[in-house]
């Protein structure tokens, strides 16, 4: 049988601890890029360095950013309501989706700043300064990353991995600048300092699609890993009352996830038998999969008539 090892991710953390990991992270994030901004814009206007100002921007709107995604996590934690019965958790792939877009917006007004510097190149002033800030910027960047992998391990969070992609592309980004200062202050190669931040938005840019991707599968409703799909077949078969299952379908809604299939049984059992074997095949399930909302379809084997998919395939087919 698959192992939990196998899957990380949404449906493996109770609802409420998810939201509770998820809201720390998002607060950290915040915290982080706060304490970068405005330590990056005092070395920025000393040094006038572009990959240090692409490093500032980047850090300016992951304030943005965090603060969108600690919204979105906060909302999406909250229960079903009259209006929405599956819950909110599709808000976390809005986040995502407006969290990509300013990293776009960033990559493009920093690319522009790098090719102009790349045509007329200017001198960095105080390159010791940035690239101090810089160094300090890798070590609480580096802190932050780690704790949300963590958090994103345990909850599945797609707003908190779109903050961490923020980060982890920051990590880099604070890498490349600590090269483009050094090789502009100290060895003179002024268009070094532009071609990094040319570089630099380029990351940004695929940054941005890796968490567009992201965002639309949880809007878009796409199933879950196949280690995740075949743990929950294994674990639905796992009764040897159960004589098949089939049509199952699954997707993420945040940090929950919602599995339905349909299980043929033997059709001369009772009706409080055949509800027994579903309830204790969903207990298995919730074992492994705690923020799982769980619809399972008795059939009787050899018996059942065509429904669900199958009946509206035949009837669309005429």
């Amino acid at each position: 049988m698959t192992t939990e090892a196998d899957y990380f991710g949404p449906g493996r953390q109770p609802l409420k601890e998810s939201a509770r990991l998820s809201r720390h992270a998002a607060a950290a994030s915040v915290a982080v890029a706060l304490i970068l901004t405005l330590t990056k814009a005092g070395a920025w206007a000393m040094s006038d360095s572009v990959s240090l100002l692409s490093s500032l921007a980047d850090s300016a709107l992951d304030v943005a950013a965090s603060l969108i995604t600690f919204g979105a996590i906060a909302y999406a934690a909250t229960p079903p309501d009259a209006e929405h019965r599956f819950g909110h958790g599709k808000a976390e792939g809005l986040s995502a989706l407006f969290q990509a877009a300013l990293v776009l917006i960033s990559a493009t007004l920093v690319a522009r700043e790098a090719v102009g510097r790349f045509i007329d190149p200017q001198p960095i002033d105080h390159g010791a300064v940035a690239l101090a800030v810089t160094l300090f910027a890798l070590v609480l960047t580096g802190g932050l990353i780690a704790y949300q992998s963590r958090v994103v391990r345990r909850t599945g969070s797609v707003a908190v991995g779109g903050d961490r992609a923020h980060y982890m592309s920051d990590f880099m980004v604070n890498g490349a600048v600590i090269v483009g200062v050094a090789l502009g202050a100290f060895a003179g190669l002024e268009r070094a300092d532009a071609a990094i931040g040319f570089l630099v938005a380029v990351w940004l840019a695929i940054a941005a699609i890796n968490v567009a991707r992201s965002a639309f599968d949880l809007l878009l409703d796409r199933e879950l890993p196949d280690s995740a799909r075949a743990q929950i077949l294994a674990l639905a078969k796992d009764d040897p009352r159960i004589l098949g299952v089939h049509q199952l379908r699954t997707h993420a809604s945040g940090a929950a996830i919602r599995i339905q299939f349909h299980i043929d049984l033997d059709p001369a059992i009772s009706l409080q038998a055949a509800h027994e074997i579903l309830v204790a095949a969903e207990k298995r399930i919730l074992a492994q999969f705690p923020a799982a909302d769980i619809l399972i379809h008795p059939d009787p084997r050899g018996r059942a008539e065509p429904h669900g998919p199958e009946l509206a395939a035949r009837r669309e087919a005429g």
